[in-house]
C-alpha cells in the first residue's frame, strides 16, 4: 500500500509501496451478541465465556511522571475467547479537579500509535487542561501495537531495507511487481512466524471490542472517547458496535469508512497534493524559498526532483540510498502541520544541493528509526497488519495500472508514487480483509465529528461524509491547515469540544471554527 499513516504525532514535531491507511471493518460486525449471563463491573450482562475477562481485577501501580499504569487481559479471538488471550498496557492520569466526569480514552491514530506514549509523553498535546480537571486521562495501546502484545516482524537491519530498500525495475513494469510482490510476501510471513497465531486477529474490530472491555473495567457506564484520525474510525466502529454504550465521543480528523480501496488511495494523494501547494505559495510569498516562479512552476521543480532521485538515488553518509519513496516520505511528514513548513524549504534545499542527510532525517522521524539505526517501536508492522485485515485488496496488474494513470492525472506530483498500493496486502498471510460500507450508529447519543478544510492526510470532505452517515453525528469545520483541529490552537475549536465533554453541550449548527 501506498496510503498514508494517519495519526497526529507526525503532526507533533515512506512513502513504502506496503503501507497503507486503514479503513472500514464492518464486513466483521457482529449480528447479536451471545446470550448473557453474568454482569459486568458497571452492572452489564456478558457471556459466560466472556465472564474471565469482565471480572478481572486490574491491579495499578505507579510508573513514569506521577502516572498510574496496569494490564488488561483480552480474547485473542472475541469470537472464540477460549482461543487464547492477549494484553493490552493501559497507562492513565486521574482527574485533577474535584468534578470528576469519569474516564476519557484517547487514540492518536495510525494505525499502530502507541496511546501509552500518547498520555506518557504528550498528554497536554493530546487533551487540554480543562478536559484532564474532569476526567481521568486513559491512553493504551491497541492490540499488536507497542506495549501490548505486539506484531513483531523484522529486525533494525531488515526493517531498513524493507523501508528503504531500492527496487529493480521501472516504476509499474512487470520486474518491479514481482520485486514488490515477494518483498510483501516475505514481510508478511516473517511477521506471521514472530508474532504467531494472533496475527490473525489484529483489526479494528477486535480493537473497539476491546476498548469496551477496557470501559467496563475502569467502571463507566458509557465510553467517553477523543480519537485522531486513524482513532477516528476506531471510535466509529465502537458505536457502531455499541450504540447504547456510546457517552461523549469526538473524532477528530475523521475517515470515511464508505470509501473504497481505491478512492481512499487517491483522495489522499489529491490532499497532500493541495497542503504542498498551500506550503508552496506560503514560501513564494516570503524570503529564502528555495523556488521561484508560480506555485505551478515550484510543483514542477518538485515533480521532477522525484523523478531524478528515482533514477538516480543519492546516496546518504550511511550508505543507504534516497529514491523516490523514501524522498516522498521526507515531504510528506512536514506537510502535517504548517509549523514544519519552514523545515521543508530546507529540506528541498538540500536535496537540491545533492544531499541526503536532511531528507532521511524526515523520513526516519516518520518511520519511527533512531539515529543509531534502531527502531523506537513496531508503528510499521502495525499498521500493515490493521490494513490487510480492515480493507480488501485486489492487486490485478491491468487495474493497478489504469488506477495509476487516475491518480497521475489527479494528483500529478503526488500520484505516480502512490498508485500499485494493494500489492502489499495481497500478498498478506491472511487475505481475508473487510469490504467498506457506511457506518451509522443506529441509536447513539450525539457524535462531534471535526473536519480541517485542507488536513492533507484525512481530507475534508471524509469529516463531511462520516458526520453524515452517523445517524447522531455533528461536523465541526475548522477553516484551516494541518492534520486534525482540537488543541492546536483554535479557541473555537477547543471551547466546542469542551463543552461536549464537560457539560454535553452539542452545537446546534456547525461552528465553521477559524
Amino acid at each position: 500500500m501506498n496510503r498514508r499513516r494517519t495519526g497526529i504525532a507526525a503532526a507533533a514535531l515512506g512513502v513504502v509501496v506496503t503501507l497503507g491507511l486503514s479503513g472500514c471493518f464492518t464486513a466483521f460486525l457482529p449480528e447479536a451478541p451471545p446470550t448473557a449471563v453474568t454482569s459486568t463491573p458497571t452492572g452489564e450482562d456478558v457471556a459466560e465465556d466472556l465472564r474471565p475477562f469482565y471480572e478481572q481485577h486490574l491491579d495499578w501501580s505507579s510508573c513514569e511522571n506521577g502516572f498510574e499504569c496496569t494490564t488488561v487481559t483480552a480474547p485473542m479471538d472475541w469470537e472464540n475467547p477460549g482461543l487464547g488471550d492477549i494484553e493490552l498496557a493501559v497507562i492513565r492520569q486521574a482527574a485533577r479537579g474535584g468534578d470528576r466526569l469519569g474516564s476519557l480514552l484517547t487514540n492518536p491514530g495510525g494505525p499502530g500509535a502507541s496511546g501509552y506514549d500518547f498520555v506518557a509523553d504528550s498528554i497536554d498535546y493530546a487533551v487540554d487542561s480543562d478536559l484532564q480537571e474532569h476526567y481521568d486521562i486513559v491512553g493504551f495501546d491497541p492490540r499488536g501495537v507497542g506495549r501490548s502484545t505486539a506484531v513483531t516482524c523484522l529486525d533494525a537491519d531488515e526493517m531498513d531495507e524493507y523501508l528503504y530498500g531500492l527496487v529493480d525495475g521501472e516504476r509499474g513494469s512487470q520486474e518491479w511487481i514481482d520485486a514488490i510482490a515477494q518483498g510483501s510476501k516475505d514481510f508478511g510471513q516473517a511477521c506471521l512466524d514472530h508474532t504467531g497465531e494472533a496475527l490473525q486477529y489484529i483489526n479494528t474490530v477486535n480493537a473497539a471490542r476491546d476498548m469496551d472491555l477496557l470501559r467496563a473495567l475502569l467502571g463507566d457506564e458509557k465510553l467517553n472517547y477523543l480519537g485522531y484520525s486513524y482513532g477516528t474510525f476506531l471510535g466509529a466502529t465502537y458505536a457502531e458496535l455499541y450504540p447504547e454504550k456510546v457517552g461523549r465521543l469526538v473524532l477528530d480528523g475523521a475517515i470515511d469508512p464508505s470509501t473504497s480501496n481505491f478512492e481512499v488511495t487517491k483522495t489522499q494523494a489529491m490532499g497532500f497534493e493541495s497542503a504542498l501547494r498551500a506550503y508552496l505559495e506560503d514560501c513564494l510569498g516570503g524570503r529564502e524559498c528555495p523556488f521561484d516562479g508560480s506555485v505551478d512552476d515550484a510543483m514542477a521543480v518538485i515533480s521532477e526532483l522525484l523523478a531524478s532521485v528515482d533514477a538516480s538515488p543519492i546516496r546518504n553518509d550511511d550508505g543507504r540510498m534516497l529514491g523516490s519513496s523514501t524522498l516522498l516520505t521526507a515531504i510528506i511528514y512536514p506537510l502535517y502541520s504548517p509549523d514544519a513548513w519552514s523545515a521543508l524549504s530546507d529540506m528541498f534545499r538540500d536535496v537540491m544541493s545533492g544531499n541526503a542527510g536532511y531528507a532521511f532525517f524526515f523520513a526516519d522521524a516518520y518511520n519511527g528509526r533512531n539515529d543509531d539505526g534502531t527502531y523506537a517501536d513496531n508503528s510499521t508492522e502495525a499498521f500493515m497488519a490493521y490494513n490487510c485485515l480492515d480493507y480488501t485488496y485486489n492487486a490485478d496488474p491491468a487495474k493497478m495500472a489504469e488506477e495509476a494513470k487516475e491518480l497521475a492525472e489527479d494528483a500529478p506530483v503526488i500520484g505516480p508514487y502512490m498508485s500499485y498500493g494493494d500489492i502489499g496486502c495481497a500478498n498478506w498471510p491472511f487475505t481475508d480483509g473487510a469490504e467498506r460500507t457506511e457506518i451509522h450508529a443506529e441509536g447513539a447519543a450525539p457524535i462531534l465529528v471535526v473536519g480541517t478544510t485542507n488536513d492533507p492526510a484525512t481530507p475534508y470532505v471524509w469529516a463531511e461524509a462520516l458526520a453524515d452517515q452517523l445517524d447522531s453525528g455533528v461536523l465541526v469545520t475548522y477553516e484551516g491547515e494541518g492534520h486534525t483541529a482540537y488543541n492546536k490552537g483554535s479557541s473555537c475549536v477547543n471551547d466546542t469540544v469542551d463543552s461536549f465533554f464537560i457539560d454535553g453541550t452539542v452545537p446546534s449548527r456547525d461552528p465553521m471554527c477559524d
